[in-house]
C-alpha cells in the first residue's frame, strides 16, 4: 500500500507499540481519516509493566513520527492516575482531505 492509498477513515491503537508497523498505520488512512494512538512510555517501568524499553516510547516519539506525514490534532505526554498510574502518550492526527499542490514550474521565475 502506497502513501495516499489509504482506505480507512479511522485507526485507533491502544497499549501497544511494534514502531515497524508506524509507517503502514499512516498510509492505511484514507483522506480526511483520523489516527488515534495511546501507548506507554518511557517512566512507566517504575509503575510495573510494560517496564522493557523496547515497549516504552521516547519522549515526543508519537509526535516525531506521526506529526512529519500527518497533521496533528493533539498530543499528549506524561503521568496518568487512572486506571492505574501510568506514563503515556497520545495523540490525534489526520490525513489531508486535500493533498498540497504542487508548485508550478514557472513559480521560480
Amino acid at each position: 500500500m502506497g502513501a495516499g492509498s489509504g482506505v480507512f477513515d479511522g485507526i485507533v491503537v491502544t497499549n501497544y507499540l511494534h514502531r515497524p508497523l508506524f509507517p503502514a498505520l499512516a498510509s492505511a488512512l484514507a483522506a480526511g481519516g483520523i489516527l488515534i494512538y495511546e501507548t506507554f512510555a518511557m517512566g512507566n517501568e517504575r509503575f510495573g509493566k510494560p517496564s522493557n524499553p523496547q515497549f516504552l516510547l521516547d519522549p515526543g516519539e508519537l509526535l516525531a513520527v506521526f506529526g512529519t506525514v500527518l497533521t496533528v490534532i493533539g498530543f499528549e505526554q506524561g503521568m496518568i492516575e487512572r486506571p492505574r498510574p501510568a506514563v503515556i502518550q497520545r495523540i490525534a492526527a489526520a490525513r489531508d482531505r486535500w493533498p498540497s499542490p504542487l508548485p508550478s514550474p514557472a513559480a521560480g521565475l
